[in-house]
């Protein structure tokens, strides 16, 4: 092993256990409200059937622990690697939490107040992991597309709701 690089299973063991726990955490809050507060909201009429979900946040949370695997695979050496790993963990920590502001809780409103700044980290994050490993960037794309996609569509749904 070079000095300063994690052996190959802790570096997939830090890529993927915190995105599967921030998949199981929101899935924790968000199953149990879909049929029981969420089907009666008003949505609008660009509002993805229920599932569609399913598919396309597997598809991301996949790509999102290829992305900080390959960042991670290429030791310190990179001066933005500290920072684009702090900004990346962050979203990720956001991502889990807004299921929880806006299904546990019950709450649009809180739900928006968090998704707006979970996708500036996206961006953050991926302009980070671009000055690092390209590839790495181009698997967080379609992270923050959808998410900006999730935040218009949180906006309508608190707006339709008031």
């Amino acid at each position: 092993m070079k000095r300063g690089r994690l052996p190959g299973w802790s570096r997939v063991a830090i890529a993927t256990l915190p995105v599967v726990a921030a998949s199981i955490l929101g899935q924790l809050a968000t199953y149990p409200n879909l049929a029981s507060w969420y089907a009666g909201l008003a949505k609008p009429w660009f509002n993805p059937p229920n599932w569609v979900f399913a598919p396309v946040w597997t598809i991301l949370y996949v790509l999102m622990a290829c992305s900080v695997w390959r960042i991670l695979k290429l030791g310190r050496r990179h001066g933005e690697r500290r920072t684009g790993l702090l900004l990346f963990f962050t979203q990720l920590a956001l991502n889990a939490l807004w299921s929880w502001l806006f299904f546990g809780f019950h709450s649009p409103f809180a739900g928006l107040l968090n998704i707006l700044p979970q996708w500036l980290l996206i961006m953050g994050t991926t302009i980070c992991f671009r000055k690092i490993d390209l590839v790495a960037a181009i698997c967080l794309v379609p992270l923050a597309v959808w998410v900006a996609f999730a935040s218009v569509l949180n906006f309508e749904i608190w707006r339709l709701n008031l």
